[in-house]
C-alpha cells in the first residue's frame, strides 16, 4: 500500500456487475477532478482468444481445467508487479484484451486479441483496477497486499449466472448450453480463487432479486433494479467510517439488516456508491498530497 500512489480495486466474477460500480467511481473521479490510471483485469489474461481455445483443449485432453479464473489463465505475477511499481513510483505498464468490434475500433486490434504492453500515462492521481482478481492471493502472487481500497461485487450466484449467460449470448453469440458449460468448467477456480477475495474486501455489494431466479439456466430475463435490492456490507469500518443514519435519510426505501450492513433499492446503488466512496477518495488524495 502507498499513500503517495494509492490503488483502488473493484473485483468480481464475470457477469457480477463490476462495470456499474466502475461507472460510479468514474463519476467520483470526475467530480473531484482526478485523473486515474485505469487497469482492466482482462488485459492480464495469459492468452488471447485463439491461444486460450487451444490451451483449453490441451488441458481437457490432459484431464485438467484451464480457465480465466485461475492462475494458469492469467499473469498474476505481472499484475502484482504493476501494483508494486505503481505504489512505489506511480508508474507501470498495461495492455488491453479486445472483447468486441467496438473495442477493436477504439484500440486498432481485432476482437479476441491482446494489445502490446504500454506505459501508464504520467501524472495520474491513483490507479483504478476493475476485474476478476483485485484481491487475489496465491502461492506465487499477493496482489491484495498492495491495494489501498478493495471493493467486492458479488450478486447472489443465481443472478450472477443469469447475467453471465445473457452477456455471453449477446456479446459472444453463445447458446445457453455453451454458457452453462463454461460456468461449470470454471467452478473449481471460481471457488478457490474468486470467492475468497470477498473475505478480504473493505466493502461488498451484493444484488438480491425479489423475483424467482431458482433456475438461472431457464430464466427468460435479467431481474431489473426495480425487482432487486442491494446489500452493502461495510467490512472495514475503520477505512470506511460510514454514517449509516445519513445514508438512511438519503436513500429512500433503505434499511439496516446488521450494524455494518445497509440494504437499499438496487436502483440507488450508483448513488449509494458515490455517497460512501466520495469522502474516502477525498481523504485518500488529501493524504497523498501531504506526503
Amino acid at each position: 500500500m502507498s499513500k503517495k500512489h494509492p490503488i483502488v480495486a473493484v473485483t468480481g466474477s464475470s457477469g457480477a456487475g463490476t462495470s456499474s460500480v466502475k461507472r460510479a467511481f468514474e463519476e467520483v473521479f470526475r467530480s473531484q477532478g482526478l485523473h486515474p490510471a485505469i487497469i482492466e483485469g482482462d488485459g492480464f489474461h495469459r492468452y488471447d482468444r485463439a491461444q486460450m481455445d487451444e490451451e483449453v483443449e490441451k488441458a481437457e485432453t490432459a484431464g485438467r481445467q484451464l480457465t480465466h479464473f485461475g492462475p494458469e489463465g492469467n499473469l498474476f505475477e505481472e499484475l502484482e508487479a504493476l501494483f508494486r511499481e505503481y505504489g512505489h513510483h506511480g508508474t507501470g505498464r498495461r495492455r488491453y484484451y479486445i472483447h468486441d468490434d467496438a473495442e477493436a475500433a477504439r484500440h486498432g486490434y481485432p476482437p479476441g486479441s491482446l494489445t502490446p504492453w504500454e506505459a501508464l500515462p504520467e501524472g495520474t492521481d491513483l490507479l483504478f483496477y476493475e476485474g476478476l482478481h483485485g484481491g487475489i492471493v496465491t502461492d506465487s502472487a499477493d496482489i491484495y497486499q498492495h491495494v489501498d481500497l478493495l471493493i467486492g461485487v458479488a450478486p447472489i450466484v443465481n443472478l450472477e449466472w443469469i447475467q453471465k449467460i445473457y452477456r455471453d449470448q449477446a456479446v459472444r453469440g453463445y447458446s445457453t448450453q455453451d454458457a452453462t458449460a463454461l460456468i461449470l468448467s470454471r467452478m473449481h477456480d471460481y471457488v478457490h480463487y474468486v470467492v475468497p477475495q470477498f473475505s478480504r474486501t473493505d466493502i461488498n455489494f451484493q444484488r438480491i432479486p425479489t423475483v424467482d431466479t431458482a433456475n438461472p439456466f431457464a430464466a427468460s430475463h435479467i431481474p431489473t433494479d426495480d425487482q432487486s435490492y442491494c446489500v452493502i456490507h461495510i467490512r472495514n469500518q475503520k477505512k470506511l467510517p460510514v454514517d449509516f443514519r445519513y445514508l438512511l435519510e438519503m436513500l429512500e426505501g433503505s434499511f439496516m439488516s446488521a450494524p455494518d450492513t445497509i440494504v437499499i433499492p438496487a436502483g440507488k446503488k450508483a448513488f449509494a456508491t458515490q455517497l460512501i466512496i466520495n469522502p474516502v477518495i477525498y481523504q485518500m488524495i488529501a493524504e497523498r498530497d501531504d506526503n
